[in-house]
């Protein structure tokens, strides 16, 4: 049996011991569009370093990325504004939920990292500043990223979303009262709310981050993206601060540098081999896939490393010293 056959087996084998949680949390309401989708969907990629794509469930199926947009708006204002950045928004985990105003209110309106919402529409005030329309901007590089020209904003979610703005409207004038926002409020939430509602496939968002598992390497893009040393920096953040307020916990479960969003879909980073995308509706009381981040857990226990060892010790060259333990030698999960 060649490598890529095992691969294959062992996603579907992971797609099928995932599906035991389907039916555990509930579909994200808040945003009335997101309440369409069904609980019992499932899908998972997987991309490795050298372009090979194994995919099984319903992986081709797009969906509303949510929060794992935040990923992208950093990496593209790093690479616009450099670590100009961190003046406005902090590197540290919140211990908060997504959309807490406490901590801006507390700490002078600098939200405390990237990944929380005040975060991100700090970042996107960035983008604003450096892009006539930055949504476009995040929507091109994303079907640079991923080679798929059709990836789109849904209108209809974007709409939903500024419909019932009011609590990020909130966090936003509050940093703009603190001299953290440059631009109109209208302008940087409309941005935000538009690359929250770019729609995307697990396949597509295992292959558009990729560059993170590759050292920064893009290679649908056949360039360097990012520096290495920014792609090791926002995997340690990812890692610290991608899931919400219980990112410690999913670091504690799974060791992977990773990003959620309240769509369902979670994005996972594995330095020096692949990077993954799982998507299942249902979320947990913090807002992340329940399905998602258990096939998470199943893949880092497969290959046998314990908690934040794949962050140093994976590989650069592509397969075998990561293979996954046989069928037979797994823990019963």
């Amino acid at each position: 049996m060649d490598t890529m056959q095992e691969m294959q087996e062992w996603v579907e084998s992971l797609e099928r011991r995932a599906r035991t949680r389907l039916g555990n949390g509930r579909v994200a309401d808040y945003i009335p569009a997101l309440a369409q989708r069904r609980a019992d969907q499932f899908g998972i990629a997987l991309c490795t370093n050298n372009g090979d794509v194994y995919c099984a469930g319903e992986a081709q199926e797009s969906f509303s990325i949510q929060s794992i947009a935040k990923a992208l708006l950093l990496t593209l204002a790093l690479r616009v504004h450099g670590d100009t950045l961190w003046t406005r928004v902090g590197r540290n985990p919140s211990g908060m939920p997504f959309n807490s105003l406490t901590q801006l209110e507390v700490e002078g309106g600098k939200p405390r990292n990237p990944f929380i919402n005040a975060g991100a529409i700090a970042v996107t005030d960035r983008l604003v500043s450096a892009f006539a329309t930055p949504s476009k901007h995040l929507r091109d590089v994303a079907r640079r990223l991923s080679a798929n020209p059709t990836i789109h904003i849904d209108e209809r979610v974007q709409a939903s979303e500024w419909r019932h703005r009011d609590r990020n409207a909130a966090m936003a004038y509050l940093m703009k009262a603190f001299g953290h926002l440059d631009n109109d409020v209208d302008a940087v939430l409309q941005a935000y709310f538009s690359c929250c509602a770019l729609s995307m496939s697990c396949v597509d968002l295992a292959r558009a981050f990729n560059f993170l598992a590759a050292g920064g390497y893009a290679r649908p893009l056949g360039e360097q993206f990012i520096a290495p040393d920014l792609s090791r920096r926002i995997n340690s953040l990812l890692f610290t601060c991608g899931m919400y307020d219980a990112a410690g916990d999913f670091a504690y479960r799974a060791g992977l540098p990773a990003k959620s969003g309240v769509g369902g879909g979670i994005i996972a980073i594995v330095p020096g081999c692949f990077s993954v995308c799982a998507w299942s509706p249902a979320l947990d009381e913090c807002g992340n896939s329940v399905a998602a981040q258990y096939v998470l857990e199943l893949l880092a226990d497969d290959m046998g490393h314990g908690a934040g060892a794949l962050l140093t010790t994976a590989p650069a060259s592509g397969v075998a010293p990561w293979w996954p333990r046989p069928p037979s030698s797994r823990a019963s999960r």
